[in-house]
């Protein structure tokens, strides 16, 4: 708690909330370093000896230390610091989508869920697998239509500007680290393509740069509700409840997508029979 006073706030734990984190160089290169320490201690548990819902959570907390480990290799803490995305710089067209996607459907909904799961590790309440967690604010985003939303025209602009956005990032991650883009390609490739200030954009192309596959992981985890949605509507039919579905898709915490597939068909099967 002590290294992350931010997220000691966000738990409740008492005493820190007038500490930041160390951001120093130094830090993050111990806090790296330490990830090693528990992945040995995981990796010397018998997993096979565990109960159903025990492996769960093993392979949950492993997946998450690999993923930190392999993370390091990427220097997010080279991302440049700006003020130009404060949310006064945000057109007002755009408020719909962004609240939707940042509160309620989105992820303020999501995480306060998560964090109140009861009989879990608490690692798993805290838990963040981006396709997963981006993935539902993009599916919030469009849950808006469902929900009445976007019926200013203006608004409705907002949304379709942030679909076009969020298919742009698909080209410039992919650009930026499988087929040699410069820096300048890609926000050439950006302004040419969206509605968006050149200050803007520059801020998000050197996201990506220093964060590979963050932006393809939105769009993923969003396609993959979308598919787990649309197959449990033709499985159940009549049957299907989308506020059932969502229950299933958030009731578990952050979880990778497959397991995430997995728990959707797992509830279907007795859900078409009514058993």
């Amino acid at each position: 708690m002590h290294d992350s006073p931010e997220f000691a706030t966000e738990v409740g734990y008492p005493g820190l909330n007038d500490r930041w984190s160390d951001q120093s160089l130094d830090a993050i290169t111990r806090r790296q370093r330490e990830l090693q320490a528990p992945l040995a201690v995981v990796k010397s548990i018998r997993r096979a000896k565990l109960s159903s819902a025990e492996q769960l959570n093993y392979d949950l907390f492993q997946r998450n230390l690999d993923e930190a480990i392999e993370g390091t290799r990427f220097k997010v803490e080279y991302l440049p610091l700006t003020q130009l995305i404060a949310l006064h710089t945000r057109p007002t067209l755009e408020i719909e989508a962004l609240s939707l996607h940042e509160s309620v459907p989105g992820h303020h909904l999501q995480i306060v869920l998560a964090q109140e799961l009861a009989g879990v590790p608490e690692f798993r309440k805290h838990s963040r697998h981006t396709a997963f967690v981006e993935g539902w604010g993009l599916y919030a985003e469009s849950l808006g239509l469902e929900m009445g939303f976007y019926q200013d025209p203006c608004m409705k602009f907002g949304q379709l500007v942030y679909e076009i956005w969020r298919a742009i990032r698909l080209v410039l991650d992919t650009g930026l680290h499988a087929k040699g883009w410069t820096r300048q390609q890609a926000i050439d490739y950006f302004l040419a393509n969206a509605s968006k200030n050149e200050h803007d954009v520059t801020v998000e192309v050197d996201r990506y740069i220093v964060w590979p596959g963050q932006a393809l992981a939105y769009k993923i985890g969003q396609l993959k509700i979308r598919e787990l949605r649309h197959f449990a509507t033709q499985e159940l039919g009549a049957r299907f409840d989308v506020r059932q579905f969502h229950d299933q898709v958030l009731g578990n915490g952050s979880l990778p997508l497959e397991t995430l597939e997995q728990r959707i068909k797992k509830w279907v099967k007795p859900e078409k029979t009514g058993k």
